[in-house]
């Protein structure tokens, strides 16, 4: 089991496929939190050249209140990532976390039943692209 999963994408920008990503992870009842701008942080930090790269903090609110109601120090894994960034010219690679994996350390089946209906929602995101 692979602590996440990835679909490679054609498009124009990033931006274009942020806002289908955004789009697919709304349908999916996610918003996102938190955005790190790899290229622009690396750049700023070290002067190192990155390509467009983004990571999105996504967090479903009713999955991540029920694991909150169970363990609140379950907060140290959320929220879920979504990554973003260009491998080639007009290519780029999302790569979704997989909470079943990420909650396995927890060893609560509990959570880890709802771990798996997140997976399943953001395997619904990454099958949703073009």
């Amino acid at each position: 089991m692979s602590y996440f999963q990835s679909k490679q994408v054609s498009a124009k920008s990033i931006q274009t496929v942020r806002e289908q990503v955004e789009e697919l992870l709304k349908k999916e009842g996610f918003g996102i939190l938190t955005e790190i701008d790899i290229q622009a942080t690396m750049k700023k930090k070290l002067d190192k050249a990155y390509p467009p790269f983004l990571i999105l903090g996504a967090c479903n609110p009713i999955f991540a209140d029920k694991v909150l109601q169970i363990d609140p120090q379950i907060s140290t894994l959320l929220p879920c990532n979504v990554v973003i960034r260009e491998i080639g010219s007009e290519k780029y690679d999302v790569s979704v976390m997989d909470p079943k994996t990420a909650m396995a350390v927890v060893n609560n089946s509990e959570i880890e039943s709802f771990a798996a209906e997140v997976r399943e929602k953001l395997m619904n995101v990454l099958k949703g692209l073009n």
